[in-house]
C-alpha cells in the first residue's frame, strides 16, 4: 500500500512539473510574440527616406517636334536640354530634312514647337515660339541672342540674364522694368522682337 502511494505521489509530482513546464513555455512564446510585435511597428513607423525625393525637382517641360523627323510628337524635356537633344529623342532627322534651318544649339522651353522643314522649303508663318521665328525668347535665349535685339548691348544682355537667374523666368514684358538700364521706351522697342510666356 505504501509503495502504491509513493508511486502515485511521484506520478502527480511529475505531471505537475510537466504542466508547469508547458505553461511556462507557452507564456514565454506569447511574450516573445508580443516583443516581436512591439519591435515591428517601431521599424515600420520610421519616417520614409525622402533623401532621393529631395533631389527630384518638378522642372519637366514639354516640346512639340514635327516635320522631317522619324518620330514626331510631344516629348518631355528639361530646361537645360537643347533642340539637338529633342531631335535625337524624336528619332533623328529624315533623309529629306533641311538641317540648315534648325538651330540645334538653342535651349528648349515649355510649349516650344520645333518644325524641321523639308529640303527646299522655307519656314513661313510659324508661331512665335517655333524654330524659325525671329523673336528672341527671353527665358531661354543666350547672351549673344539677346544682344541681337535693338538697343541691347552686352551689359544689358548680362543684366537680363542675371535677373533671370536670380528671380526666375520672366512672366511678362513688364518684368523687364525690374532689370537695371531698361525702361518703358526700351520695352516699346522690343515688344515685337521678344517673347515671354
Amino acid at each position: 500500500m505504501l509503495k502504491t502511494v509513493k508511486k502515485a505521489g511521484i506520478f502527480i509530482v511529475a505531471a505537475a512539473v510537466m504542466i508547469l513546464f508547458l505553461f511556462l513555455s507557452r507564456d514565454n512564446s506569447a511574450t516573445g510574440d508580443k516583443n516581436l510585435n512591439q519591435v515591428t511597428p517601431s521599424q515600420t513607423d520610421d519616417p520614409p527616406d525622402d533623401t532621393e525625393d529631395a533631389f527630384v525637382e518638378d522642372v519637366s517641360i514639354y516640346v512639340d517636334i514635327k516635320g522631317e523627323v522619324n518620330n514626331p510628337g510631344v516629348f518631355e524635356a528639361t530646361p537645360e536640354e537643347r533642340v539637338h537633344d529633342m531631335i535625337q529623342r524624336a528619332g533623328g532627322f529624315t533623309n529629306e530634312a533641311d538641317q540648315t534651318q534648325v538651330n540645334l544649339a538653342q535651349k528648349v522651353h515649355d510649349e516650344m514647337s520645333i518644325t524641321v522643314p523639308t529640303t527646299g522649303d522655307v519656314i513661313e508663318n510659324v508661331s512665335n515660339n517655333e524654330i524659325g521665328s525671329e523673336k528672341v525668347h527671353l527665358n531661354s535665349a543666350s547672351k549673344e541672342e539677346i544682344e541681337t535685339l535693338s538697343g541691347i548691348g552686352p551689359s544689358k544682355a548680362e543684366a537680363i540674364i542675371a535677373y533671370r537667374e536670380e528671380n526666375g523666368l520672366f512672366q511678362s514684358l513688364e518684368d523687364l522694368l525690374n532689370v537695371s538700364g531698361i525702361g518703358e521706351k526700351t520695352i516699346e522697342q522690343l515688344q515685337d522682337s521678344i517673347q515671354v510666356p
